[in-house]
């Protein structure tokens, strides 16, 4: 697993991949039997039949893949969100493979990377399961093109490195390019004698909507700040207009009426900037991170 950082490694031994949005997976081939594994290696071969029959169709005897399982939509772009919907026209659902740990009864985790890429390419070769090539150039040109893209972000790999199973590595350094949005404080999750995550939300129409819950990017200092500012802003009323939600998101996007006991109200006038992998169908943030207080923004000035 790779481990997560701000800015991408340089240098000559580090290569560059793009950090596909989907579900990382292990592809397993055993003579004619193929098995999907998700990374808490629970069984998802059934939920992914054509990533399935690509991985049949591997001329190798005995293989293991590591990979992303990505779903493509219509202006063939990869979103997340399109995986929890793969029934809607115009998706496709692929794998990219991006190593290979075993090959007809050779352990190759103990193999360079470079040595690992070359097999693979050569396995996957005239397959239908699709090649998570390096990319060329530097580290700085290669953020400015896949933020350009519009991409989740860049794996940076030591070229030299073994493959190390069961735990982070920082052989494998993970970037990602998050988008960026303004949110009004309407709520929170009490812990302690502070909070656990922030209840966040936008307006449309003069009314207040939530967008969901975060959680992360808080230091003690920062969290003991934040709530500093909101504390004194209780009230008894829910301010969002859409809460409780009907369900609860694949990510736990959503509030329900039971949770919704358990949270505390403010007074929507608190302004924070929060990143954010993109927005759920349902209008809630994924991957959301605190960024900044803003306090230069009016809260009915903040849409979506």
């Amino acid at each position: 697993m790779a481990t997560s950082a701000a800015t991408l490694p340089e240098g000559a031994d580090w290569s560059y991949e793009v950090k596909w949005d989907g579900y990382r997976a292990q592809a397993v081939k055993q003579g004619a039997v193929v098995s999907l594994a998700s990374r808490n290696l629970k069984d998802i071969t059934r939920q992914f039949p054509g990533v399935a029959r690509a991985a049949a169709g591997l001329t190798a005897k005995t293989v293991v893949l590591d990979g992303e399982i990505v779903a493509i939509d219509g202006d063939g772009r990869p979103s997340f969100q399109a995986l929890h919907h793969a029934a809607t026209e115009g998706l496709s659902v692929v794998y990219y493979a991006f190593d290979l740990l075993h090959l007809n009864g050779r352990d190759l985790t103990r193999a360079p990377l470079d040595e690992r890429r070359v097999a693979l390419r050569a396995v996957v070769e005239r397959s239908a399961v699709l090649l998570s090539e390096p990319l060329p150039g530097t580290a700085a040109q290669i953020a400015k093109a896949v933020r350009g893209l519009g991409l989740e972000g860049v794996v940076a790999k030591r070229r030299q490195s073994t493959y190390t199973a069961g735990r982070r590595s920082d052989a494998w350094i993970k970037v990602r390019f998050a988008q960026h949005q303004e949110l009004v404080v309407g709520g929170f999750k009490p812990a302690g004698d502070t909070f656990d995550s922030l209840i966040v939300g936008y307006y449309e129409d003069r009314h207040l909507l939530c967008a969901g819950k975060v959680r992360n990017g808080f230091t003690p200092s920062l969290r003991a700040q934040v709530f500093d500012r909101i504390r004194n802003l209780q009230i008894s009323r829910c301010p969002f207009a859409n809460l409780p939600s009907t369900r609860t998101g694949h990510w736990g996007e959503g509030i329900t009426a039971e949770e919704m006991n358990a949270l505390r109200w403010v007074k929507p006038v608190q302004v924070v900037e929060v990143s954010f992998a993109e927005w759920t169908r349902d209008g809630s943030l994924r991957h959301a991170a605190f960024m900044a207080l803003r306090d230069d923004k009016i809260a009915a000035d903040v849409v979506r």
